[in-house]
């Protein structure tokens, strides 16, 4: 716990119940979940006070949008790197066609994409679909 607490601090964020549970959570399932993953695990908690959360861990820099082909916003841990000023996610997302978990894989980055002239990126998503190392 005093390692979430000290996550949260560094963060620039107030370390309450819910934040430690959410984040634990994220820890514990190691895979991008939506907010109704994280509702569904947390009953007790209120809905409002869970999106609260998860906008303040995104914000912070704690958490990151991982897009697939679902129309569900996910969300997961984001690595040592990212900061509220910006988001370090430029990693490749795996989708299990089997299972539909989601997971970061940190250490593919995206490619470097040649634009034509008079187009810039402001940020990219690369998502690849197949079968995880689960259910292989």
């Amino acid at each position: 716990m005093a390692d979430l607490n000290h996550i949260l601090k560094t963060h620039g964020l107030r370390t309450t119940a819910i934040r430690r549970e959410v984040m634990q959570y994220f820890l514990n399932e190691g895979k991008a979940v939506s907010h109704q993953d994280v509702e569904g695990a947390m009953p007790k908690a209120d809905r409002v006070t869970l999106y609260r959360t998860l906008a303040a861990l995104e914000e912070s820099g704690i958490i990151h949008q991982v897009i697939d082909d679902d129309t569900v916003k996910k969300y997961a841990l984001c690595g040592t790197e990212c900061s509220g000023d910006h988001h370090h996610d430029n990693h490749v997302h795996f989708k299990c066609e089997r299972c539909n978990d989601t997971v970061c894989l940190e250490d593919i980055k995206i490619p470097h994409i040649n634009l034509p002239q008079g187009y810039s990126v402001d940020s990219g998503n690369l998502l690849l679909m197949g079968t995880c190392k689960s259910c292989a």
